[in-house]
């Protein structure tokens, strides 16, 4: 996945960038993250599934959410396996393809889907009359689609990008590209960057930023706006800035910082390793998303905490029917009998 570096330096003669505690570091971030996302994301599927009422336009992009996660999670172990290998590819070509490109679809479907629901959220609170002929659940699929259909155009390049190569006799999977193409890789990179992360994340500091402003204003002039309304509001947009904290800004500083030594200073072997390991250290975080977006899920929404206990405790109770009506007050049965 990485050889990318060392690899790069090996035959253009610059650095040789020692990356040993990746065999560790990675393969335990990612373990962690597969074992903690996947029953997570799991639950809210099985959750939103099992739910007799129509979805609401935040549970459709809930739900899309939990999709691109548990899409990303389910490629984890390939990942483990090959660093706990040493960087060695086992599983061929087109494997390789397919992890890299969930990872990012993950990764710019997560940015998208989360920009939705924070402009869903602006409209309910800044324009509640005038936003309700387009807050609909058909409105809702129809912003999912799109968000789908652009990431996965803005992500074809990484196909091509992203493919095996043989070094030092054992095959490796590259992260972004081989040597030969990383100023065309370079480019892609920073449009990406700019398209995928940039300019939604404007969009949501914009919008939250109308909102604190709307929802710091005087009780009586929030009109449709309740306690409970607020609560929500308020949640999502720490929520969201808290996942943006802790996994989309730094991944993408510490990338982009990476991908200019590479192209401008790649002579400098003490900066590029400093960049290199920056990067390295950060990204299984940005994956830390596919275990936090589940939790947006339970906070965001008052009812669904209690919907998982009621659906766990529908459970054990069709385990143990005997049990449940045993568990019954027989004096209350005797006084209603009568009656």
């Amino acid at each position: 996945m990485d050889k990318l570096d060392s690899n790069a330096s090996k035959e253009e003669g610059f650095c040789q960038l020692s990356e040993d505690y990746k065999q560790i570091y990675l393969s335990l971030t990612y373990s962690i993250i597969f074992v903690l996302g996947l029953p997570l994301n799991g639950t809210v599927l099985w959750l939103s599934w099992c739910q007799t009422k129509r979805w609401s336009c935040a549970t459709i992009y809930l739900v899309n959410l939990m999709v691109a996660d548990l899409l990303y999670v389910l490629t984890l172990p390939f990942l483990i396996v090959t660093y706990s290998l040493g960087d060695r590819w086992p599983f061929g070509d087109l494997l390789c393809k397919l992890v890299r490109f969930l990872f990012y679809t993950n990764l710019y479907g997560s940015i998208l889907l989360l920009t939705c629901i924070s402009v869903h959220r602006f409209l309910g609170v800044c324009h509640p009359l005038r936003s309700l002929p387009y807050r609909t659940p058909r409105h809702a699929w129809q912003g999912a689609a799109a968000t789908w259909a652009l990431v996965v155009l803005q992500l074809l390049p990484t196909l091509a990008f992203s493919h095996t190569d043989y070094v030092d006799g054992q095959m490796i999977c590259y992260d972004m590209t081989s040597p030969e193409n990383f100023d065309q890789f370079f480019t892609y990179g920073v449009v990406l960057t700019l398209s995928g992360f940039v300019l939604p994340s404007m969009v949501i500091l914009v919008c939250y930023s109308q909102m604190v402003r709307s929802l710091t204003k005087p009780r009586e002039t929030l009109m449709g706006t309740g306690n409970a309304a607020r609560a929500k509001s308020i949640r999502t947009i720490l929520l969201v800035c808290g996942l943006f904290t802790l996994c989309f800004v730094p991944f993408h500083v510490t990338r982009s910082f990476y991908l200019a030594i590479r192209f401008l200073l790649s002579e400098d072997c003490q900066l590029l390793e400093t960049a290199s390991a920056a990067y390295k250290i950060w990204r299984p975080l940005a994956s830390l998303s596919s275990c936090l977006n589940p939790v947006l899920y339970f906070l965001s929404g008052g009812n669904n905490r209690v919907k998982l206990l009621q659906k766990l405790r529908q459970n054990r109770v069709a385990e143990h029917p005997a049990g449940a009506k045993a568990e019954m007050p027989t004096g209350v049965q005797v006084w209603i009998l009568p009656r």
